[in-house]
């Protein structure tokens, strides 16, 4: 598969707005990348209209594991994982952001996070580096391209 995007942005749901925010700097930048929280299709193919993100939420986390969403999900992110040069874990991030940082690390794209982690694991360091914060993850960008 070619590559489409220089960056696949993971993370969890209910950390949406600091996703959204670290998302905003990858635009300013210029700097290709997929966040499954801009993909409006499917955030809005589960759950009613009118309901909160939590509600929303909640229902996703009750859908059955081989429901046709899931598994709609699970293969678009797969597919765009697979079409991009690194990944950005946003920390904190659940366990579909942590498998997902061990997939990219698996097909052998550098792997970085930002934000803060509970507890020292040695398995973070598939991460090339760890950002501290956005002021830190900008000055990357910057030099990226």
């Amino acid at each position: 598969m070619d590559i489409k995007y220089e960056f696949f942005i993971a993370g969890k749901t209910r950390n949406k707005d600091n996703i959204l925010k670290i998302c905003d700097l990858f635009d300013k930048y210029n700097i290709s990348y997929y966040c499954f929280l801009k993909n409006d299709e499917t955030m809005n193919s589960y759950g009613e209209e009118g309901q909160s993100e939590e509600e929303k939420m909640k229902v996703f986390e009750n859908l059955g594991l081989k429901s046709d969403v899931v598994l709609k999900i699970f293969k678009e992110d797969l597919d765009n994982e697979r079409a991009s040069r690194n990944l950005l874990l946003v920390l904190p991030a659940g366990k579909s952001g942590h498998i997902e940082s061990g997939i990219a690390y698996g097909m052998g794209k550098k792997c970085y996070a930002i934000g803060e982690f509970d507890a020292t694991d040695s398995l973070y360091n598939i991460f090339e580096n760890i950002f501290a914060d956005e002021k830190e993850l900008e000055e990357f960008l910057k030099q990226y391209n």
